[in-house]
């Protein structure tokens, strides 16, 4: 089945979110060699780079498990792959912006939420307001649910360490982001992951915060668990779909940040 035609695209800013959706099925194109035929693939960008806005660089650090550093798994191996999240959204934006934008992957595997808190995630090393404060990066996507789950701690914990990495960002001047997790293939897992996507959504009310529900849309896609590699990481196309979401979100902080207004 042909994916749905988009409409006319301007340059404001619906009809440029539209362009960069374009531009990241582009970069899928020339990244894998597998078709996609989901109904929702963007399509392929016919817009050039825009170069009107100051020349103002934006950096976004993507922090988060190995759903943000890209695991997937293959024949019983699993390792990162290029072909991630947070590679397909600084595809699109760049594809568009250029190099003004920038979007680096600061996933580590394994961790959690309170982890990068405190600063004892393995790759970051120091706590998270330390972190932030020595940052250059106007915007954080924060991504966390599904080692919670699997190491069994508490909605409740989640939520005290999502909140104060949110209030953290906030307060050093961040634009932060949160993600929730992808759904898990194993029901009785998804279901207590549920009750973590319920925390973070209430982090990003309770804060005035955007949010990439993650959880939902993949949920509301048909056959999704065939999009995933494992009982936990996306393959490719899904980590495509993701980058997809996250770019709605991402992209108007981005915008307002190389026009410079506040």
């Amino acid at each position: 089945m042909k994916p749905r035609a988009l409409k006319a695209l301007t340059l404001g800013p619906g009809g440029r979110t539209a362009v960069l959706l374009m531009a990241l099925a582009c970069s899928h194109a020339n990244a894998s060699p597998t078709a996609d035929t989901h109904d929702d693939a963007p399509q392929t960008p016919t817009t050039p780079l825009l170069h009107a806005a100051p020349t103002k660089q934006v950096l976004i650090e993507a922090y988060g498990d190995s759903t943000t550093l890209g695991i997937s798994c293959s024949a019983g191996h699993c390792s990162p792959r290029p072909q991630n999240a947070v590679t397909y959204l600084q595809d699109a934006l760049r594809s568009v912006y250029g190099e003004r934008v920038s979007v680096v992957n600061l996933g580590v595997g394994g961790t959690m939420a309170w982890q990068l808190r405190d600063g004892t995630d393995r790759g970051h090393g120091v706590p998270w307001q330390q972190q932030l404060a020595a940052s250059d990066a106007q915007i954080v996507t924060i991504n966390y649910g599904i080692n919670e789950v699997m190491r069994n701690q508490t909605p409740e914990q989640f939520y005290a360490a999502e909140t104060a990495l949110v209030k953290t960002a906030l307060a050093l001047g961040k634009e932060p982001v949160l993600q929730t997790s992808n759904p898990m293939p194993d029901g009785r897992l998804n279901a207590r992951l549920a009750a973590m996507v319920a925390m973070t959504r209430r982090v990003a009310a309770e804060q005035h915060v955007p949010i990439v529900d993650q959880y939902a849309y993949i949920s509301g896609l048909p056959d999704w668990q065939s999009m995933m590699s494992d009982g936990a990481h996306p393959k490719p196309e899904l980590y495509r779909l993701k980058a997809g979401q996250d770019l709605r979100v991402v992209d108007p902080l981005v915008r307002r940040l190389l026009a410079g207004s506040s």
